[in-house]
């Protein structure tokens, strides 16, 4: 039997030009701050829009608490903003473990912290903002440049000009709008499960770690749940639940398999779904692991954490290969190295074994990273618009290394520094002086170091 065809209607709106401004950032995460704070210390004028109720994503109003990671073990590779960012932890105790820059690996903070830091990051630029706010369109001026974004806010919809644009939705929104090819998921399509991250109370620390049942050994208690048909779902990967203070912890347990970002059908199922299994989590920590008997679930993530969506298709794509051979760039805009950790798209054990593998398999050892080239930032067919984040230009491999916060925090800064620069002379993304480009990114903090300038 032949679909039901969707009934469809025309809809059109007269609108008011808000913000006419250098640079729209779409997204206030992790990339979306460091492009906004960049470009608008370079003096241009910025508007940014982010639709939580904080900065941050998946950091803040998502509930997860850790960096993966600042530094190399020899370098601090998130020079720059992401150095901004780890020294107001710091000075406002928001970090739980208060390592040295050089020995940075995965550092653990308070989130409400975070969104502090953030908040008075972003004001202090003078870049203009606006939370509780979505992009949901771009108006194009021609095939491969946009003049417009449409948003969306309690006040209704309203337009900001741009002479450039600055993609940090993690899921490359604009860049799809206006036509940008891209990549989804593996070969069959299917992407990174997400985590509906948790905070914890009534946590003895002290004794979980006394008793080896620390971060990095609560996995292996798994297998004893399983023969008691704990969990409704027999998921073996568990990265963990994180000490966030003496006695609270952050949670992130639990993988929403099958979840698709890009698509709220499938997110509201996700989340629903996911906050009904966290009661198997909860029963699984009081009973199996010490230190945990008396925890209580405090809250759960304002937003699903998604770990994969599209992967824009740019001038270049950065890919394992590049990985395993440290690859440098003559166009770099930084260097990273966290490992390839794409987690298992099901909960079967074979899917298990090869992320197991393959996560020992593709890390570094300390001063070890991987050259990020420019054209990573610039989509195939646009001229005004940059991507930033987790959806830049990789293959699925290294989308799994540099999707991670520091990650975006490095190509949100290059991508604001390059907006700044695009849009003061009046230039393409590919026009820039890439020169140009590195040596303001290094002034400003950024670890380039193969960079000639």
């Amino acid at each position: 039997m032949a679909e039901k065809p969707v009934p469809k209607m025309k809809f059109s709106r007269e609108i008011e030009v808000r913000h006419e401004v250098d640079v729209f950032v779409a997204g206030g995460g992790p990339a979306g701050i460091a492009a906004a704070v960049t470009a608008a210390r370079q003096g241009s004028r910025v508007m940014m829009v982010d639709s939580q109720a904080s900065f941050g994503g998946l950091g803040t109003a998502g509930g997860l608490t850790m960096f993966c990671c600042f530094g190399d073990g020899v370098n601090f590779v998130a020079g720059g903003i992401g150095r901004d960012v780890y020294e107001a932890l710091r000075s406002r105790n928001g970090l739980s473990f208060n390592l040295p820059p050089h020995e940075l690996g995965n550092v653990i903070y308070r989130v409400e912290v975070l969104k502090r830091v953030y908040d008075d990051m972003v004001a202090a630029s003078g870049a203009a903002f606006s939370l509780c706010t979505q992009c949901i369109g771009l108006e194009m001026a021609r095939p491969g440049v946009a003049q417009a974004a449409v948003c969306n806010g309690k006040s209704g919809l309203f337009a900001v000009r741009a002479a450039v644009f600055v993609d940090a939705t993690g899921d490359g929104d604009l860049c799809a709008w206006a036509g940008a090819p891209y990549e989804k998921g593996d070969a069959s399509g299917r992407m990174q499960p997400g985590t509906l991250c948790s905070a914890w109370a009534d946590i003895d620390w002290a004794r979980a770690y006394a008793a080896g049942h620390g971060l990095w050994q609560q996995q292996a208690q798994l297998p004893r749940a399983f023969g008691k048909k704990v969990f409704e779902v027999e998921d073996a990967h568990l990265p963990g639940m994180l000490p966030i203070g003496p006695h609270t912890g952050g949670g992130n347990i639990g993988h929403a398999f099958g979840v698709d970002g890009t698509d709220e059908r499938s997110l509201t199922r996700a989340l629903m779904e996911q906050r009904r299994r966290l009661l198997d989590y909860e029963r699984f920590y009081k009973e199996y692991l010490t230190g945990f008997e008396q925890m209580e679930l405090v809250y759960t993530g304002a937003l699903m954490g998604i770990r994969e969506t599209r992967r824009i298709l740019g001038d270049y794509v950065l890919d394992v290969e590049d990985f395993k051979k440290q690859s440098v760039f003559d166009d770099e805009i930084g260097r990273f190295c966290y490992p390839v950790d794409v987690h298992p798209t099901t909960p079967d054990t074979a899917d298990h074994a090869k992320f197991e593998e393959e996560f020992q398999r593709l890390r570094y050892g300390p001063g070890e990273n991987y050259g990020i080239p420019y054209r990573v930032l610039t989509p195939r067919g646009l001229d005004n618009i940059l991507v930033a984040g987790r959806c830049v230009s990789t293959d699925r491999s290294i989308q799994g290394s540099l999707r991670v916060m520091p990650g975006c925090l490095i190509t949100g800064q290059a991508a604001g520094m390059a907006a700044s620069l695009m849009a003061k002379e009046d230039k393409r993304s590919r026009d820039i002086s890439i020169a140009a480009l590195q040596s303001r990114l290094r002034a400003m903090g950024a670890y380039l170091p193969n960079a000639a300038v």
